[in-house]
């Protein structure tokens, strides 16, 4: 067996090939995007998958638009390694951008060699036919065949050679609309099978993973963890036990059998663990003292010099570790037939996540076929690929057998990898025309990155709790051309004549970190505009024009003059207790503008009445899609900004249910307007991950308007609230 090599972050562009649009570079031949071998019917393969934002909508879109096909003749086929494009991670918001691009140029070039062929066939110039419904007619409307008539001779497996280009804007008959069929949502609606929680297979059995209570924890008595009269227990009743170092799981025939054979092991196996965990009341402390590398993400003009005269401030602000919480737990299932290894799951990166298994279990990569089922909407690296390595060291060790593996909500609180902790110290000078001179922002957290496929060894929970396992690799961060990790958003998004950022990235990883949605965007969004409206307070200047000082971008600038000119609130008389709040930034200073005005009502707890949002994301392609993506963001924005915060001990992580880690209710969303400007002549751009940071600091602001006291130490609880009321001034 050859392991896999690892994945970078990107593409690799200049690898002296001629560039080709989005992932159609690394996938080039059209066979990969398309295939027409059902009459009447086109199947569209994209690697990316659908993780709830409605991206297999938006796509065949694309699809639909570029071949003149009904979106009912489209059937999207998503991310399996039997077929289609190897597209890496479904992440950072670029699936439109990098997918939809591939397949709009795929499309557009299968377009015109079927009317060429049809062209030939009936002596007519191409440009004199018309396709609607994927059938070609001449302009007296005789018919002429279709695409499943004139592709029938045309093998697709060939390279894209940009034989044509996509149509313009005005030809597109479904980009933009917000009249477009969601493709799956009809399911779930109706509660029919969908997720891969709703798998079964013929002969299913049920797994279990005994956890070990902390990263570190070590078997008290690893030569027998299991006591003898459990394991005959066990094996009385048909219960199959899987003992490899500190991995101990349980195949069972039943889920009932499973939960309760796995309650008799959390009673009668032992750990040691050891206090090697920062003191969660110190947090700061320990990511600034913390053995860390170094980088400079920018470094433009002068240092700012702290004993220079002026008006000058400098603040900390501290994001503590979150986790994913999705409501739906992870699940995967996996069989094994002594030869090929399948497996199901919500990964957000099967390609990714078969590199690791290969690794781990010892088999060539063709001997894995790697399925995505839809699970419950994941926010970046939560437990869907340890779920799935669960699953298949299970099922190798039970041949024939299907097995099922389900999480428990402890396991999804406290097993998975978390986002990680971050401090962010700002500190800036005025000049005396009231103009920010010298900007300087320092950082300090783990890395945003654990996923598969990155790393020489596998990234896997299970993986490293086996015998001969490894530790799992520090988290890293991705370079800032693919949009950055912890200093993602570290670069502000205004101009400033001397800007310096500084980022700390910790080598060591008490707690487990990796990718949670915006990355470090999150915390340095909320640190940054937090920090302009301190700003313009300590300078006595309005905090909205104050930011338009300092911005020369025009769709900065329209975005959020957008949301303020389109509020029916905000230039509205304030009740008392009420405050106001703005907030903005370019998601990864390349990707979708988002604005955000928040109206708070302070009490007690922190009450939101109202936010409003615009977004720039250049071409809309499903405007309800934009919108919908856009008020989870807003909302998540919300939960992380309010209420989320993983607590945990000097040991482990004790979090263990929705006791410890609220989340936002239903009772809780405030009214919410989505404001969408549609740039139809711009590229399109994600919009999942650019509005939840300017929510939290929007927020932040609007809690400072209504008390007069600013809350730095997210979340903004009523615990924090009352530590800042209560801290001499």
């Amino acid at each position: 067996m050859t392991a896999a090599a690892p994945r970078g972050f990107t593409f690799d562009r200049n690898d002296g090939r001629a560039v080709l649009p989005g992932n159609l570079h690394t996938n080039r031949q059209l066979a990969q995007w398309l295939d027409f071998s059902q009459p009447g019917r086109v199947r569209v393969f994209t690697g990316k998958v659908e993780l709830g934002q409605g991206i297999l909508t938006a796509l065949s879109i694309i699809a639909a638009d570029e071949l003149d096909v009904d979106l009912d003749q489209v059937h999207i086929v998503s991310a399996s390694t039997l077929e289609g494009p190897d597209e890496g991670m479904t992440s950072s918001s670029i699936s439109v951008q990098d997918s939809g691009s591939a397949i709009r140029h795929a499309c557009a070039e299968v377009r015109f060699l079927a009317l060429q062929q049809a062209a030939r066939h009936h002596g007519l110039p191409a440009d004199a036919l018309r396709v609607e419904q994927g059938r070609f007619t001449d302009s007296q409307g005789r018919e002429l065949g279709d695409y499943w008539d004139w592709l029938k001779d045309i093998n697709l497996h060939r390279e894209y050679e940009g034989l044509a280009q996509p149509k313009p804007v005005d030809a597109l008959k479904l980009h933009g609309h917000g009249k477009v069929r969601r493709i799956d949502l009809s399911e779930k609606i109706m509660g029919q099978p969908r997720f891969i929680h709703d798998v079964r297979m013929p002969g299913m059995r049920h797994g279990r993973v005994l956890r070990a209570p902390s990263l570190t924890a070590q078997l008290a008595d690893p030569d027998q963890p299991v006591p003898a009269d459990v394991l005959d227990a066990m094996s009385l009743s048909a219960i199959d036990l899987v003992v490899d170092g500190r991995f101990i799981g349980i195949v069972a025939a039943s889920e009932r059998e499973a939960d309760a054979a796995l309650a008799q092991l959390q009673a009668q196996v032992a750990w040691r663990e050891s206090a090697n965990l920062p003191d969660m009341h110190a947090l700061a402390d320990f990511l600034r003292n913390a053995p860390h590398e170094t980088t400079y993400p920018l470094q433009k003009g002068e240092v700012l010099d702290a004993d220079e005269d002026g008006v000058s401030l400098s603040r900390e602000y501290l994001k503590p570790f979150i986790a994913h919480a999705s409501i739906g737990l992870c699940c995967a299932l996996a069989q094994w037939d002594g030869q090929t290894l399948q497996v199901w799951t919500h990964s957000q990166g099967i390609q990714n996540l078969r590199d690791d298994l290969t690794k781990a279990l010892g088999l060539d990569k063709q001997a894995i076929v790697m399925r995505h089922v839809e699970g419950a909407g994941c926010y970046g690296h939560n437990g869907a690929d340890d779920v799935a390595f669960d699953a298949a060291l299970l099922a190798m060790a039970q041949p024939g057998d299907p097995v099922r593996v389900v999480w428990s909500r402890a396991d999804e609180l406290s097993q998975a990898p978390l986002g990680s902790a971050h401090l962010v110290s700002l500190r800036a000078r005025l000049n005396a025309q009231g103009r920010i001179s010298h900007w300087h922002h320092e950082l300090w957290a783990n890395g945003y990155s654990s996923r598969p496929g990155r790393a020489l060894i596998p990234t896997l929970l299970g993986a490293s709790q086996r015998a001969q396992g490894q530790p799992a690799p520090i988290a890293i961060n991705p370079p800032l051309a693919a949009g950055g990790g912890s200093d993602r958003n570290a670069i502000p998004g205004y101009s400033f004549d001397n800007t310096h950022v500084v980022n700390h990235r910790l080598t060591v990883m008490p707690i487990r970190t990796s990718a949670m949605r915006a990355l470090g965007a999150f915390a340095n969004v909320f640190a940054i505009e937090s920090f302009m409206d301190e700003l313009a307070h300590a300078s006595g200047q309005d905090p909205l024009q104050f930011r338009k000082l300092h911005m020369e971008d025009p769709r900065s600038l329209a975005v959020l003059n957008a949301v303020v000119d389109r509020s029916t609130w905000w230039r509205q008389p304030k009740a008392e207790g009420e405050g106001h709040g703005v907030a903005w930034a370019r998601y990864k200073n390349t990707s979708a503008w988002c604005a955000v005005l928040a109206r708070v009502q302070a009490g007690e707890t922190l009450r939101v009445l109202q936010l409003d949002v615009a977004v720039d994301v250049g071409r809309v392609v499903d405007l309800d899609g934009v919108i919908n993506q856009t008020e989870g963001g807003a909302l998540q924005g919300m939960s992380w900004a309010l209420k989320e915060a993983v607590q945990f001990d000097r040991t482990r992580i004790t979090t263990q249910s929705w006791a410890d880690y609220p989340i936002l209710r239903f009772s809780e969303v405030p009214e919410l307007t989505i404001h969408v400007l549609d740039q139809p002549e711009q590229p399109s751009l994600g919009a999942g991950e650019s509005v939840q940071a300017p929510v939290a600091a929007a927020l932040g602001n609007a809690l400072f308007d209504a008390l007069g006291v600013r809350v730095r130490h997210l979340p903004l609880s009523q615990d924090h609230i009352l530590q800042a009321l209560n801290a001499p001034h």
